[in-house]
């Protein structure tokens, strides 16, 4: 399918949301921004309108529209939530200009989502806490998620694919002669086994380096400080996208000691490009980005980290390069992002003659019709009848009035109504997000003008 002409022949248009935590590409952290400008400049070389709503001080081929002027990561005095009101509703304000919302910036924009009738779709780059997954099941029938490894998807969450994050290959340097030194490159935080690589580089008796932002303070003052040592074992600093590539580069292997279910492990694909081989904690995506013996190790424990530091020189760098051009190129990622916008605008895409919101047809044989059927927030459809088919609906998100001839029936979440033949009924959207309900219909006769309308708001009597 060609994804501009998916609007009759005219261009598509995304608004690609990002975090303001950083600029987006994001100068030296943030691997959230790196992803968004990868994606976004991918998607613009492809000819497809893309608005990134970013920071002031965000680059992009596309339209960049920005209403926070720099990172408040970058600016303590900045009010964060001040910030990420303004950026989020500026987005759905707009929501009409746009074929499809693309959220980076997890859960806070699903809550925007019940007031528009463009389909938001949410790339989930990581779970902070299960506390948030209130937001999440509340938009999981009317919103689409994307995970980004198999291995981190909750399963009380629909999801409509996985894209795993793709890079710019060609930028980072192949090098198979490499110095001796191991490599930690991460946000210094527990959760990414800052102390437990340098417990490795001294069981190995090996140089390490590290480098990256320091994310919790009183961990790296107890666990990392006390070891640094600039000689066995050096802190770099949070460097520079080009001193990160040079480190990469040039490293004997990559320390990936992590302490929890890493979402994906953009550094783990970073150094494969170089040609980098990995060490890391058999856990979360690990499994999907490392080829265990080929391109790396993956371990348990400290213990088995240090033992696989002796068996690197089994593994190619030539082969860990490969790797990545096979299945991490940002041009794959692209285009898996533009098949899931091709599913989506079929899934809703709107008819003409229904202003009250839109229905997609799940299955269809003769005899029955399965429908999913969105009412926009306080719209309603006609008062009507069937003279040749029942109706069965099952309510799966917002709220509504039922009306079967002379009642009023009030419906919520997991409510079901039945509609016999030829009784006069209506439904109406009551709440501020979409009314959503599957529509089981059995009959003789299915067709869309099998609709008596007795009254309508629209004009269509």
């Amino acid at each position: 399918m060609d994804l501009n002409q998916n609007t009759g022949g005219s261009l598509i248009k995304i608004a690609m949301l990002s975090p303001i935590a950083w600029s987006t590409p994001p100068k030296k952290y943030g691997p959230w921004e790196y992803m968004v400008s990868l994606l976004t400049e991918g998607l613009v070389k492809r000819g497809i309108e893309v608005t990134l709503f970013a920071t002031a001080d965000s680059h992009t081929a596309g339209e960049l529209h920005a209403v926070c002027p720099r990172p408040y990561e970058e600016d303590k005095d900045m009010v964060r939530k001040v910030y990420e009101g303004l950026h989020i509703s500026e987005v759905f304000e707009r929501a009409n200009e746009f074929d499809i919302i693309h959220n980076h910036f997890d859960y806070l924009p699903l809550t925007y989502s019940g007031l528009v009738d463009t389909p938001v779709v949410t790339t989930i780059h990581g779970f902070s806490s299960r506390k948030i997954l209130p937001v999440y099941k509340k938009y999981n029938n009317s919103t689409f998620y994307v995970s980004i490894s198999d291995a981190y998807r909750c399963n009380e969450l629909d999801y409509i694919a996985t894209v795993r994050h793709g890079i710019d290959i060609e930028t980072f340097p192949f090098n198979d002669r490499p110095e001796d030194y191991l490599l930690f490159i991460s946000r210094i935080h527990r959760e990414k086994g800052a102390k437990e690589a340098i417990e490795v580089a001294k069981k190995a008796g090996r140089k390490l380096r590290m480098a990256g932002f320091i994310a919790d303070p009183e961990y790296f003052k107890n666990e990392v400080e006390p070891h640094i040592d600039n000689d066995q074992i050096v802190y770099e600093g949070h460097v520079s996208q080009e001193r990160k590539k040079e480190l990469l580069s040039n490293a004997y292997a990559l320390l990936h000691m992590i302490n929890y279910e890493e979402a994906f492990g953009l550094g783990v694909v970073e150094a494969l490009a170089c040609g980098t081989p990995i060490i890391a904690i058999n856990r979360g995506a690990m499994p999907e980005l490392i080829m265990d013996g080929e391109t790396g190790f993956l371990v348990n424990n400290v213990t088995e980290a240090a033992e696989a530091v002796e068996k690197l020189n089994s593994i190619s760098r030539r082969r860990c390069r490969e790797s990545v051009e096979k299945r991490f190129s940002v041009d794959r990622m692209v285009e898996d992002y533009i098949r899931v916008y091709e599913t989506i605008l079929e899934k809703r895409k709107r008819e003409a003659k229904r202003p009250w919101g839109f229905y997609e047809i799940l299955a269809q044989k003769p005899g029955y019709k399965v429908k999913r059927i969105t009412v926009l927030p306080q719209e309603q459809i006609s008062l009507q009848r069937h003279a040749h088919r029942n109706e069965h609906w099952y309510v799966v998100s917002g709220e509504g009035l039922v009306t079967k001839n002379s009642d009023y029936l009030k419906v919520l979440v997991g409510d079901t109504v039945d509609i016999p033949v030829n009784e006069i009924h209506r439904i109406k959207n009551t709440g501020i997000q979409n009314l959503v309900f599957i529509e089981v219909a059995q009959g003789d006769y299915l067709g869309e003008d099998d609709i008596e309308r007795l009254e309508d708001k629209y004009g269509r009597t």
